[in-house]
């Protein structure tokens, strides 16, 4: 059985869920920040906001982790010393704390102390669109010496 291609399956799966909900979330939080006044739609947002960040996107997260760990364990940890690895892992690290942010943004609403505006959401909402278009590249190109 070829593990190497077991675990690049489980990874891609992984990073697909996680940056559906890394793209979703903001959105939500528009939504939310724009619909302020209205409790009981704020309710709503805050049940789906948490369950897309616990439910989907934290798993998620934790399994590309896993599984690119277990990538780079199948080939040769030798691979971590090329530049385009690290390069990539820098930016899926920049990724992961961009995660983290938008968790520490969702306990914001959860208690209705969020502070930025749905334009402020709108903008921070391109950053996993720049982030995995480089991400991809990197691993697909392998350039800086691959």
């Amino acid at each position: 059985m070829n593990f190497y291609l077991i675990f690049k399956s489980l990874h891609l799966i992984a990073v697909i869920s996680w940056m559906a909900g890394l793209l979703y979330l903001p959105r939500i939080f528009v939504y939310h920040t724009e619909n302020s006044s209205n409790i009981e739609v704020c309710k709503v947002f805050k049940v789906m906001e948490k369950k897309l960040y616990f439910y989907i996107m934290y798993p998620a997260m934790l399994l590309s982790w896993i599984f690119g760990l277990a990538l780079i364990h199948s080939v040769g940890t030798e691979l971590i010393s090329t530049l385009w690895m690290q390069v990539k892992f820098f930016l899926v690290i920049i990724l992961t704390a961009y995660h983290f942010y938008l968790g520490s943004c969702l306990r914001e609403f959860s208690i209705d102390k969020n502070t930025f505006s749905s334009r402020y959401f709108r903008i921070i909402n391109e950053i996993p669109t720049i982030l995995l278009i480089l991400i991809v590249f990197f691993a697909i190109l392998k350039p800086l010496g691959g």
